[in-house]
């Protein structure tokens, strides 16, 4: 991990597109300001983990749904004999 020290307006390069501008200081909060390509996405950690999650939920196949669709495509191939 890298750490960097940053005063208010001070900016982050990464890579040749990505810059991260340090906007505001309030307490114990910072507000950071990201410019990247549309191309590349940026969520919270939070947000992040819960499409991560979502993600994966949705690939798996459960054993009725399976057994489901297999039914159908024998249903659908009987039919086109």
């Amino acid at each position: 991990m890298l750490i960097l020290t940053r005063k208010l307006g001070e900016r982050i390069t990464i890579g040749d597109d990505i810059t991260i501008t340090l906007l505001e200081i309030k307490g114990s909060q910072v507000k950071l300001g990201i410019e990247a390509p549309q191309s590349i996405s940026i969520h919270r950690q939070e947000i992040y983990e819960k499409i991560r999650k979502e993600n994966l939920n949705s690939s798996e196949v459960s054993a009725s749904d399976l057994s489901e669709a297999t039914s159908i495509f024998h249903i659908n191939r009987s039919k086109d004999k």
